[in-house]
Formats: structure tokens, C-alpha cells, sequence
């Protein structure tokens, strides 16, 4: 498989990615950013945490869509995100627009 055709490939899959986005946001009620990934969710659980003086979040999702183009399985029952970084918690108007996060993983 040459470059060429690797970057091809990994075009049409966000392409398919970003479709089914389009097709499922409008069922989730919030959308979750951290620094590895992007979900939507229908609820989420956002605890501050301390240990050994380090602060980090705690982060529950349920009913939850990963965008990850590399997962077959994107819907999942349940998450929990441990992260050291900040974590972007929006909660989704059932009438806005369809918007895409600037780093979702789009134009590697």
C-alpha cells in the first residue's frame, strides 16, 4: 500500500466517521472533549480528584459515542475517562446546528 493510498484511506474513513456523526448527535445531550478523545453522551460524571498532591478528573460517561476512527464498536454503555488534563463538558440544544470541534481528529 503506497503513502497515497494510506492517506486515502484515512480520508474516507473520517469522511464515513463525520457522516455518523451527523446521523447520531442529535441523540446525545452532551458532548466531551479531553485530550485523547471526543464523545457524546447522555450522561456525565465529572469528579475533581486528588492523590499525592496531583489533581486529576474522574470522568463517568454513560450511553456514550466515541469518535475514533479506528473503533468498530463506537457506541458504548459505559465510560470512565481518568485524565491529568482538562475535560470540555457541553451540553447540546436539541436545535443547534450541527457543529464539529476543531480537533476532532480531522486534517491529520
Amino acid at each position: 500500500m503506497s503513502a497515497e493510498d494510506l492517506e486515502n484511506y484515512e480520508t474516507d474513513m473520517e469522511l464515513q466517521l463525520y457522516r455518523e456523526y451527523k446521523d447520531v448527535v442529535n441523540l446525545f445531550s452532551y458532548v466531551v472533549e479531553t485530550e485523547r478523545r471526543f464523545y457524546l453522551a447522555n450522561h456525565v460524571d465529572l469528579k475533581a480528584r486528588s492523590a499525592d498532591g496531583e489533581v486529576y478528573f474522574d470522568v463517568t460517561l454513560q450511553d456514550a459515542w466515541v469518535w475514533d476512527v479506528y473503533r468498530t464498536a463506537r457506541f458504548v454503555k459505559n465510560v470512565r475517562i481518568i485524565t491529568f488534563k482538562d475535560v470540555n463538558i457541553e451540553e447540546l440544544s436539541k436545535s443547534e446546528d450541527l457543529t464539529i470541534p476543531k480537533d476532532a481528529g480531522m486534517g491529520h
